[in-house]
């Protein structure tokens, strides 16, 4: 990986370019990258996605910008503001978050749609908010003052602008490895209004193994990096905040405006777990994201003999069976609130509902039983324990 300079730094690690000259090469092409996606069956997504595909779900991909024109996410995709001060009609631009929203929110292209990058939630929308420049931008190491605070104001802005899941494939926030409060101030915001918030854990894991924002900010679900026999990528981040892992490795998507990349990386796992939420999210709109977060957790396969590890997470991310952990939680006799996360904050108080319950039928019965008389009852009611 190359190492981090000012600014946010894309969370990938390879890149191998393929494109066509002509249209039968260009289909092709397409049909190779749809061939090649391996996530789709480890995810289970044929089966996820009878219950949910993204539909009212906007996504905003904080990165390097994507490019609209690729008929991959062709349609699906608004602009946002460039918080980076560099122009746009720079010779790199937008490759690494093209290829993060196609894995997202890509619909392929095609007859039926048979070609091409599909993406996890592929009936979603995306929002795209550019707040770093490409890993071989030169300007990168002179990246304007401006730009230091893009990703703070791209999450507030991404909030503000109806961003229901906000997915950083990032390192190395603000040039420091402590992150910055202004970041950390704009990811509780965020999570305040009901965004939920994922971001790539890093691509040290072999060598530093640094402690990498944004993903470790409260608030924020981690993710890490898993190859095809669903191992844990040596590069991936080993640390206490690490939330799921999820497919990082030979994952081929979107380039630019009509090509294909293949890449390794957290990046491409933190997306695909941004798509697992948009499929929570428009399965179950008034889940909060605490819940959204426990589903994903919850929803997981390869899970860790002792529940959870710095390097697995809690399991390996799994569309159908996080969809399903959703369906549970959002069912009304739910009342289950589960360990609570130093790396997000506060849910819901795990008696209260019990608690309610209880004085509801102390109070039935204390009817049935005075039926005869009429009782002012003046009662201070103890705080709930959480």
């Amino acid at each position: 990986m190359t190492r981090m300079l000012a600014g946010l730094l894309p969370a990938c690690l390879t890149a191998l370019l393929f494109t066509g000259a002509g249209q039968d090469d260009a289909d092709d092409i397409g049909s190779a990258a749809r061939a090649r996606q391996w996530q789709i069956s480890a995810l289970r997504l044929p089966e996820a996605w009878k219950l949910s595909k993204g539909a009212g779900v906007t996504v905003a991909v904080l990165d390097t910008g994507v490019d609209a024109r690729h008929p991959d996410v062709a349609g699906s995709v608004t602009e946002g503001p460039d918080l980076t001060g560099a122009a746009r009609d720079r010779p790199l631009w937008g490759h690494h978050g093209t290829a993060m929203a196609s894995l997202i929110a890509g619909h392929g292209h095609g007859t039926g749609d048979r070609e091409g990058i599909v993406g996890v939630a592929p009936a979603a929308r995306i929002l795209s908010v550019r707040v770093t420049l490409e890993n071989g931008d030169p300007l990168r190491e002179k990246q304007r003052a401006g730009g230091r605070d893009g990703l703070a104001r791209g999450i507030r802005y991404a909030v503000d602008h109806g961003a229901g899941v906000i997915s950083m494939s990032l390192g190395g926030g603000s040039g420091a490895w402590e992150g910055s409060a202004a970041e950390e101030e704009a990811v509780q915001y965020a999570v305040a209004r009901g965004a939920m918030l994922v971001a790539s854990s890093g691509n040290d894991g072999d060598t530093t193994n640094r402690k990498n924002f944004p993903a470790a900010y409260p608030g924020v679900l981690a993710v890490g990096a898993v190859d095809k026999r669903l191992k844990v990528a040596a590069y991936s981040n080993r640390q206490d905040y690490l939330s799921v892992v999820a497919p990082g490795t030979e994952i081929v998507s979107a380039d630019g405006a009509d090509s294909y990349v293949v890449g390794d990386g957290t990046s491409s796992a933190a997306a695909m777990v941004a798509g697992i939420a948009a499929l929570i999210r428009s399965a179950h709109p008034d889940l909060s994201p605490y819940h959204v977060r426990m589903a994903i957790e919850r929803g997981t396969r390869h899970r860790p003999a002792k529940g959870y590890d710095s390097a697995y997470g809690h399991g390996v991310a799994n569309a159908l069976l996080a969809l399903r952990e959703a369906d549970r939680l959002a069912a009304p006799a739910s009342t289950a609130a589960g360990p609570r996360s130093a790396y997000f904050g506060d849910g819901p108080p795990a008696q209260e509902s019990t608690s309610r319950l209880a004085v509801v039928i102390a109070m039935i019965l204390l009817t049935a039983g005075m039926s005869a008389r009429v009782i002012v009852l003046h009662r201070r009611r103890g705080r709930d324990s959480t």
